[in-house]
């Protein structure tokens, strides 16, 4: 896989600062998230694609049939593909540890690569994600930092759908963190500040 496979705004890291990889919402782009992830840790590495699937003009990671409805066939092959272009930064910045940060479908990408590749990430933020399924157990997330982000009235991401995953990467040995507002799926500057803590630790 090349690092080249996705159209996307890239930094490199200073020596032993972080890569940290940006996923944007739907509808964003590779500038969504840019400017903020270079704001985390100074010196990091930024890499911020654009997602490679158009639902009616509007940029993302994999296919949907529906609100909350997905298709896995595409997201299985797509999360296979976006874990070989993290690989391939990795083994390009051996010295670096990797970082990934998502909102909403970004979140949803970043959270499936992590349920089949829990070696690639060592710090994740994931922002109001949705993974309508029950992830099998995995090995590798122990002692990983996550931070899990929702609004109690998010009408994309239900609470007891955050809830659930919360408690998955609990069990799976993950030190987890939240920042959980009253909202729904707008994304607070309390969210920013946990994520920046998060990679700033």
């Amino acid at each position: 896989m090349s690092t080249l496979h996705y159209h996307a705004l890239t930094t490199p890291p200073e020596p032993g600062k972080p890569l940290v990889f940006a996923f944007h919402g739907t509808g964003g782009d590779e500038r969504q998230f840019f400017e903020l992830a270079k704001s985390f840790v100074p010196g990091a590495g930024v890499v911020s694609p654009r997602g490679d699937v158009s639902e009616m003009g509007a940029m993302r990671f994999f296919r949907r049939t529906g609100e909350g409805v997905y298709d896995m066939d595409d997201l299985a092959a797509r999360t296979k593909t976006m874990a070989a272009y993290v690989e391939a930064f990795k083994a390009k910045h051996p010295e670096s540890p990797v970082y990934g940060f998502g909102y909403s479908n970004g979140a949803n990408i970043l959270a499936s690569v992590v349920l089949t590749r829990p070696d690639l990430f060592d710090r994740v933020g994931l922002l109001h994600p949705l993974i309508p399924w029950d992830p099998a157990p995995v090995e590798g997330l122990t002692g990983r930092k996550v931070l899990i982000s929702a609004g109690r009235h998010d009408p994309i991401t239900p609470w007891p759908a955050s809830e659930k995953l919360i408690g998955w990467f609990t069990d799976q040995g993950a030190t987890v963190t939240t920042e959980v507002h009253d909202g729904g799926h707008d994304l607070r500057q309390s969210e920013i500040a946990a994520l920046a803590t998060l990679f700033a630790s």
